[in-house]
């Protein structure tokens, strides 16, 4: 499964500030900043506030991270894997067991 803007769902965990983007500038107004509510492509946190989000799903389902790999979840029924999520940026690979 790939999540075409997966980086563009994270949730800021902190105040981040940028230029106005060119075509947005008034006069006058030159020297004024946005103020982000969300990731945009190319923002450092982007990558990790997605993870960060997509592991408070998963762990809300009762996965587990894998203690060797933060990019494995597992499901476990007692002693017995029965799903496992894999996790490489904005690509998952789901396998039942």
């Amino acid at each position: 499964m790939d999540v075409k803007i997966a980086f563009l769902n994270g949730d800021l965990s902190e105040e981040v500030y940028m230029s106005q983007p060119e075509g947005f500038k008034e006069n006058g107004k030159e020297n004024m900043v946005c103020k982000l509510k969300r990731s945009i492509y190319g923002l450092k946190q982007a990558s990790r506030q997605w993870y960060l989000k997509f592991d408070k799903i998963l762990t809300s389902f009762d996965f587990i991270e894998n203690k060797f790999d933060q990019c494995v979840y597992m499901k476990v029924n007692g002693s017995k894997y029965i799903f496992m999520v894999s996790i490489s940026m904005t690509f998952y690979l789901l396998v039942a067991m």
